[in-house]
């Protein structure tokens, strides 16, 4: 029988320019996060299944790729980071003092339809700002979403804000049932303007009815939050998403900053201000984040939170492309002179001379011209010789 050498759907190999942009992202943004105060934490890549269902996740269980432990219990390979980084929070830095400012760099893993080809494995940088409330916690979580994408190299993107506060206050005014709020929920997600038309039908003699309706063509600048008060009357959310950006733009974050008050998705999770991050050349979102009050006091510890997290391939899929390092010199060593020839290759452009495994100076040169390599550096009992090939 023959043996099956592609990979899972959803998955894929990823080779030398590929690795090394990815890389380089993570780089940029730890040193990023670093930088600002947040120090590491790392999870384990299977959790209980119950750990995220009790706790509300913002990942929709059938999206959760599902495995058995030995015991038989129901696990599942991690789906989101913020969720296990709550329960650490509660528990293993319970003791430690409130904020508490934590990044990670791991991979989540989600299931997608079959056929959509959709990643099952996602590389992930965020952090989550633990233990902190209000105005300056938020604009600090927001200017660091903004400057992770300039640190990574992004020249066009922009920051959509959103409040889900906004979503769950016109719902309340029109007195709908939990299912109708779903399905209200996920037309507006999908910018599924006729549904959701057909849908408040019955509806239409609520003073929040036209706010709803218009709710999917709420975005674009600040005018979009004039728009919202006309329709809804002054708010608190939008008072506060205004003061949120005028303190934006004056710390100079005013320009990357837009709004989506149709920004709904998972109303239940996200308690407060939420936002998405868009690069130019990506055609989803690269990054998203939000505020979380209620998920840590799940874990035995009430603090409030906020957070994002970026999809690195997809910011790497949006540079431009890295060039690798071409190799232009072989060593060839006899025995006794390998120190000689580890020293020449390390004093070299990392990737431009490599060590040959040849055993002798014949064979160093056919691998060398096999390779396109223009020199062979030769080590032996006459000294150090190079030959041009």
């Amino acid at each position: 029988m023959r043996m099956t050498v592609n990979t899972p759907e959803g998955t894929r190999d990823r080779l030398f320019a590929e690795c090394q942009e990815r890389r380089e992202v993570q780089n940029r943004l730890i040193r990023l996060f670093r930088q600002r105060g947040y120090l590491e934490v790392s999870t384990p890549e299977t959790e209980f299944y119950d750990l995220f269902a009790l706790s509300g996740s913002a990942i929709a269980q059938e999206r959760m790729l599902q495995v058995c432990d030995l015991s038989g219990k129901i696990c599942v390979m991690r789906p989101d980071s913020t969720t296990p980084i709550a329960r650490v929070a509660a528990t293993k830095l319970r003791a430690l003092p409130l904020p508490q400012r934590l990044y990670y760099d791991q991979k989540v893993y989600r299931s997608n339809p079959a056929h959509n080809g959709g990643n099952r494995e996602i590389p992930q940088c965020g952090v989550e700002l633990i233990g902190a409330d209000g105005m300056k916690a938020d604009v600090e979580i927001i200017a660091t979403a903004v400057d992770a994408l300039r640190a990574c190299g992004a020249s066009r993107f922009h920051v959509e804000l959103g409040h889900a506060a906004f979503f769950r206050d016109l719902a309340r005014r029109m007195e709908l049932d939990e299912e109708t709020v779903e399905q209200m929920r996920a037309l507006i997600e999908g910018k599924n303007f006729a549904a959701l038309n057909d849908l408040l039908v019955p509806y239409e003699g609520n003073s929040a009815c036209a706010a709803i309706k218009r709710l999917s063509r709420l975005f674009g600048g600040v005018e979009v939050l004039d728009e919202a008060e006309k329709l809804a009357g002054r708010t608190e959310t939008v008072d506060y998403l205004r003061r949120l950006y005028d303190e934006l733009s004056a710390a100079g974050y005013g320009q990357y900053v837009r709004f989506d008050l149709g920004m709904v998705h998972q109303i239940d999770y996200y308690t407060g201000v939420v936002f998405r991050g868009y690069v130019e050349g990506a055609g989803e979102a690269v990054l998203s984040g939000g505020r979380y009050d209620n998920l840590v006091e799940v874990f035995g510890r009430k603090a409030q939170a906020t957070g994002f997290s970026v999809d690195v391939d997809a910011v790497a899929h949006t540079l431009p492309e890295t060039a690798l390092p071409v190799l232009r010199a072989m060593v060839h060593y006899e025995p006794g002179y390998l120190a000689q020839a580890l020293e020449t290759v390390d004093g070299r452009p990392a990737g431009t001379c490599e060590l040959s495994p040849c055993e002798t100076v014949e064979d160093s040169m056919t691998l060398a011209k096999e390779k396109g390599v223009q020199n062979l550096v030769i080590f032996d009992k006459d000294g150090e010789r190079l030959v041009s090939l």
